[in-house]
């Protein structure tokens, strides 16, 4: 059953990696490096600030640390144990696929997946009584993690269990944040 899985995982990598092009790979160069992302970071930091106030702010973003920093290592912790190869460096479908970058470290599971998705997921529940539309901070995880197998670094179910520990990561941390903040981070 497994490997059956794997198979389809690849087959799945190799199409959707196919459809990309050398014209758009220096915009998907982009697009997977956080730093690109700081205009849409500074925008939702600034509609949160205005709505809940410095303190608040300071307080959700230490949240989003910890977030990120838990998030990482457990995707660490298993891209360690699992060892699986990267599409990149994986000798079966290496020699057919778009490289666009490469990556010596291991799969499973992806880092930008679970990061990207655990924020999304922390800021949106912060955001959906607020905001007409939050389900639109959806769209930077799912552009943000396609890039990886775009770029040939990650296969399809590396990003989809990444983004189930991100939506788990997400509500954890914002469960959490409910419960520390009328204790501990009440406004004065």
């Amino acid at each position: 059953m497994l490997d059956k899985i794997v198979a389809f995982d690849k087959q799945l990598f190799v199409f959707l990696n196919g459809l990309g092009s050398e014209t758009f790979d220096g915009y998907w160069l982009l697009i997977t490096k956080q730093i690109y992302w700081t205009p849409l970071f500074l925008l939702v930091l600034f509609i949160l600030q205005k709505r809940i106030g410095w303190k608040q702010t300071g307080i959700v973003l230490l949240f989003l640390a910890f977030l990120i920093l838990v998030s990482d290592q457990v995707a660490n912790l298993f891209k360690n144990s699992v060892q699986r190869l990267r599409p990149c460096n994986d000798p079966e479908i290496k020699d057919i696929i778009r490289i666009v970058k490469d990556s010596k470290s291991f799969s499973f599971f992806s880092g930008h997946a679970v990061n990207s998705m655990g924020c999304t997921v922390f800021v949106f529940l912060l955001f959906k009584k607020h905001f007409k539309y939050p389900y639109l901070l959806f769209l930077f995880p799912l552009i943000f993690a396609y890039s990886r197998i775009y770029l040939g670094l990650h296969f399809p179910l590396d990003i989809l269990t990444g983004y189930v520990f991100g939506i788990f990561f997400g509500f954890l941390f914002f469960k959490l944040h409910q419960y520390l903040q009328p204790k501990y981070f009440a406004i004065s």
